[in-house]
């Protein structure tokens, strides 16, 4: 897939809230029914992910345009789809 179609999900290992953004945008890819593939992006492999976004995870990016931050929940990202298609 394209950079287009990618999702970038910003987060650590062993992060709660993580984990429910991560749950909650598989379940809102399986029911759009775009071609999005998101890959999860570990902050603490990269001092300047983690500088940039240490307190603020998790994070929902498209490359090289918007980022979602924590809280979200299903209606903002599905707005936050609708607003940015792949």
């Amino acid at each position: 897939m394209s950079d287009q179609n990618t999702l970038l999900l910003y987060g650590t290992d062993h992060c709660h809230l993580c984990e429910l953004a991560e749950a909650l945008v598989a379940e809102a890819l399986a029911e759009a029914g775009q071609a999005w593939e998101f890959k999860k992006v570990d902050i603490s492999e990269s001092e300047e992910l983690f500088d940039r976004y240490g307190w603020t995870i998790p994070v929902l990016a498209k490359p090289g345009d918007d980022e979602l931050r924590w809280p979200f929940d299903a209606t903002a990202l599905e707005a936050f789809l609708a607003s940015h298609p792949p």
